[in-house]
């Protein structure tokens, strides 16, 4: 896995926690959310990490850069998980063939599952690869359709969704794994037409059926290792879900 590199995305400002503190730097079990991240992606490029910065970008680099010696990318304007990407990519070596793509605010996420995605992306010969995961009450999430061969058609929003595709219990985690050339080429097809005027990673499945790329979907069955942060509340859920598992490993 050594042609592997990392972006994670830590630019946010993450306005419904209602704090002056960045989101990623809200803390779990005492590290904050990005380190958690940063942490579990070691395992598959430890020497090929970035982080994408914007909000808060001093204080997010000194706190990562008390635990972890990574790259660093800014985001000057906050344009979307796509332009986060973007601003990313001239960093990483060419050497690099394949692009993990992680959440600064998912401090779930196992070292495992990650080694599990990036194999069944390398195995698969895929172009994009997500990561997906099955839950009870999809409610509010992206729904995945993919065919029976694993496939991915389409990531459908809750809003652009129809009642049946409302039922669809497969969602989407926001992680994704790239081959390198893909990625750099999808990223420029990509338009922010929409209501935030901003640049979508999600966008990038069009792209993939466009140009007939080959892509997959990796589905785990725990959909709390991907439960993003964006409240209080939700901090506060996963604080418990760490504690919880932790008591079960004890």
């Amino acid at each position: 896995m050594n042609k592997i590199a990392v972006i994670i995305l830590a630019a946010g400002k993450g306005s419904r926690m209602k704090s002056d503190l960045a989101k990623v730097l809200h803390r779990v079990a005492g590290t904050s959310m990005v380190n958690h991240v940063i942490e579990a992606a070691k395992e598959v490029a430890s020497s090929h990490i970035h982080v994408v910065v914007g909000h808060q970008a001093e204080q997010v680099q000194k706190e990562i850069q008390k635990k972890h010696n990574v790259h660093f990318a800014f985001q000057k304007e906050l344009l979307g998980t796509g332009d986060a990407v973007r601003v990313a990519l001239p960093g990483i070596e060419a050497c690099i063939q394949h692009v993990l793509v992680l959440c600064g605010d998912v401090p779930l996420i196992k070292k495992q599952t990650i080694i599990d995605l990036v194999s069944a992306h390398q195995n698969r010969m895929a172009d994009l690869t997500v990561l997906a995961a099955k839950v009870n009450d999809p409610s509010g999430y992206g729904r995945i359709i993919h065919d029976k061969d694993g496939h991915l058609l389409a990531i459908r929003e809750e809003a652009d969704a129809t009642d049946l595709e409302k039922q669809i219990d497969i969602v989407n985690s926001g992680i994704f794994c790239f081959e390198k050339r893909f990625l750099e080429s999808g990223l420029g097809q990509i338009k922010n037409n929409n209501s935030q005027g901003e640049y979508y990673l999600t966008d990038l499945v069009e792209v993939a059926a466009l140009n007939r790329a080959k892509t997959f979907v990796k589905i785990i069955e725990d959909p709390e290792q991907v439960m993003g942060v964006n409240t209080i509340e939700q901090l506060t859920r996963i604080n418990k879900a760490f504690h919880m598992a932790s008591n079960e490993l004890s």
